[in-house]
């Protein structure tokens, strides 16, 4: 009960005053839209592959909660949340062909495109309220590692993927897969977006045998996360990983 009463007052604390509300709330929106309608932009005009173009939204919205974390605390990371549910489901709610929908709904998960548009929402959701719940301060090195890091493993392993792995999937009649040029991409992008931020937010000097043990560690929880959830485990994992990362540093 105790831990209930914890997790209903981190959102009472955390909630967003209304003077920053009715204005951050509305320019969310649209940033929100213009991010996903670019992202359909890269996927139907200009030919990029779902790998890609539902990345580049991936990495807007991660990169965008890093700065509004650091700018407007959790109550900005609040608002942006449900800037972008609103639009999701807008996007979903107009369906298949639409722009919106396009840009983040993989072929590869026919028929069950729309499944793994949630899927992946609910995992960003969650991944994000309990790495701030339990690690506050280290919660925007999970988005940065979700954000940077595994948005750069899916457009590497659409490329450049000759490598693949089957990975669980909640589905038993689809099979998901990752390549090892992806999961390497992701060793490589963790290693340098942890260490980016550190170094321009903190005067902290880490330890690159730690970090470099981390940044494998993440690839690794990426590489064995059921397929539509990786973003779940990675900002978990990324977050308390690097919380120990900066107590041995």
């Amino acid at each position: 009960m105790q831990f209930f009463d914890s997790f209903f007052s981190f959102f009472i604390d955390n909630f967003p005053p209304l003077s920053l509300f009715f204005w951050l709330f509305p320019l969310s929106i649209i940033w929100s839209f213009v991010a996903l309608f670019f992202a359909g932009v890269c996927k139907k005009n200009l030919g990029c592959a779902t790998g890609y173009s539902r990345k580049f939204f991936h990495f807007l919205i991660f990169i965008s909660a890093l700065f509004y974390q650091q700018y407007f605390s959790i109550a900005g990371v609040f608002i942006l949340g449900w800037s972008v549910s609103i639009v999701l489901l807008y996007s979903i709610f107009k369906g298949e062909g639409n722009l919106l929908y396009e840009a983040i709904a993989r072929e590869k998960d026919v028929p069950h495109r729309t499944k793994y548009i949630v899927y992946s929402y609910l995992a960003t959701l969650f991944g994000g309220i309990l790495s701030n719940f339990f690690l506050q301060p280290f919660a925007i090195f999970g988005y940065v590692v979700t954000g940077f890091a595994d948005a750069i493993a899916e457009p590497i392993g659409t490329r450049f993927g000759n490598h693949q792995y089957r990975v669980f999937s909640f589905d038993k009649n689809k099979k998901s897969y990752r390549s090892i040029e992806g999961s390497v991409a992701v060793f490589i992008a963790t290693f340098i977006s942890i260490y980016a931020v550190t170094f321009f937010t903190t005067t902290v000097h880490l330890n690159i045998f730690y970090l470099a043990i981390v940044a494998f560690i993440c690839s690794l929880a990426e590489a064995v996360s059921p397929s539509g959830f990786d973003n779940f485990i990675l900002q978990i994992v990324a977050t308390f990983l690097s919380s120990f990362l900066f107590f041995y540093s």
